[in-house]
């Protein structure tokens, strides 16, 4: 493909954090942003060059989009595969619907990844009541019920314990299709974050460890304390992922170690991640510019690890009083002379929801994490 150089305009579709990260970095190399997000006050909305508010499927939207950009790319994996192919028919979109549409529905997903060669975690499907007892025999408990769509961040998942809570728990999701994966016996939660180009060459960033709370990523911490071979084996796997998908633009993988030493594939993400937030401040390229690098046919930045470096997520439950309008205790971060805080510009703080990150760096991984730890814990407003 041609190189799109700076001046030109890039299409989003979605306006969270993770396309505002990628409106910083694009704009940054001198390109231009139009963000496509029906949210009036979304966060990548207010820094880009035109935020049309409209649906996803909006036909003056879509329009606009196609005669406006020269390229178009996405920052969330549930925007209709149908309007990715719409747009394809007129822009670059990248990563194309084939690609995206299989990280829609966890079904499909663990099916691809089988068909890659590659082992998801053991897992039943329940798609009907009648699926149940074929979904169980071969798993043991505890086991967790997911949604196949629209589930992220632990929504959508619940805890079974026996056989007997499967079909309440399935009557709860409103008995929609779901999966029901074996709960792993964990040695850690790993992720790799790649770019790859349209000649499908591919480079991977670091591997960071990833610790979650209630289902929420809380901190990735970079480099890992990981078997190199085992980091050897996710990023092969993960570029045998994306040259299946003749993917372009940035894939994120993520991965279960057990303490047998499996290495089983949990979930992919067309896009960048949270995971791989640690990039901005301790590697010499970002994910963010790797996305725009990608999406625009632009040479591979450098991926290399400046710092040891944890990152940890800042949730709503830190923001204070009856309405959370309190704000956390910024001073208590901003001491800290080698912590970089990044906030989304979100309206409202919700328990749970994702209002911001710090990166915290250090000479090693261990100190990095006790200096965010003490952060942490004297940010609440409460």
């Amino acid at each position: 493909m041609s190189a799109i150089l700076p001046g030109a305009t890039i299409g989003m579709l979605g306006g969270g954090q993770l396309g505002r990260m990628f409106t910083i970095a694009a704009r940054n190399m001198g390109y231009k942003v139009i963000v496509l997000e029906p949210d009036v006050g979304s966060p990548a909305g207010q820094l880009a060059d035109q935020h049309i508010i409209a649906n996803y499927d909006d036909a003056e939207a879509l329009t606009q989009m196609s005669t406006q950009c020269d390229v178009i790319t996405t920052e969330f994996e549930n925007i209709p595969a149908d309007v990715l192919n719409q747009l394809a028919e007129t822009v670059p979109v990248h990563p194309s619907a084939n690609a995206v549409e299989k990280a829609q529905d966890r079904i499909i997903e663990k099916e691809f990844i089988l068909s890659c060669g590659l082992l998801p975690v053991p897992y039943g499907v329940i798609e009907s009541h009648s699926d149940i007892a074929n979904a169980v025999k071969d798993l043991t408990f505890p086991s967790i019920l997911k949604t196949a769509r629209f589930g992220y961040d632990g929504k959508g998942q619940h805890t079974i314990n026996s056989a007997d809570e499967v079909e309440t728990a399935f009557k709860e999701v409103g008995q929609v299709a779901c999966v029901l994966e074996q709960r792993i016996d964990l040695e850690c939660e790993i992720s790799v974050v790649l770019g790859r180009n349209s000649e499908g060459e591919s480079d991977c960033f670091p591997v960071s460890e990833n610790i979650h709370k209630d289902g929420i990523l809380y901190q990735s911490i970079c480099p890992s304390n990981v078997d190199e071979n085992i980091i050897k084996a996710a990023q092969a796997a993960a570029k045998r992922i994306a040259d299946k998908l003749e993917y372009v633009g940035v894939l994120a993988v993520e991965f279960f170690v057990s303490k047998q030493g499996e290495l089983l594939v949990n979930e992919m993400a067309p896009r960048t991640h949270n995971s791989g937030h640690f990039t901005i401040d301790a590697c010499l390229t970002s994910q963010f510019e790797q996305q725009v690098r990608m999406v625009c046919g632009l040479p591979f930045g450098d991926s290399t690890l400046l710092s040891p470096v944890v990152m940890t997520n800042m949730l709503g439950d830190l923001w204070g009083g009856k309405d959370k309008n309190i704000q956390p205790k910024w001073s208590n971060l901003l001491e800290n002379t080698s912590t970089k805080l990044h906030l989304y510009g979100k309206l409202e703080a919700r328990k749970g929801r994702k209002m911001g990150h710090f990166c915290t760096l250090a000479t090693s991984t261990s100190d990095a994490q006790k200096q965010a730890e003490a952060i942490f814990n004297k940010l609440s407003a409460d």
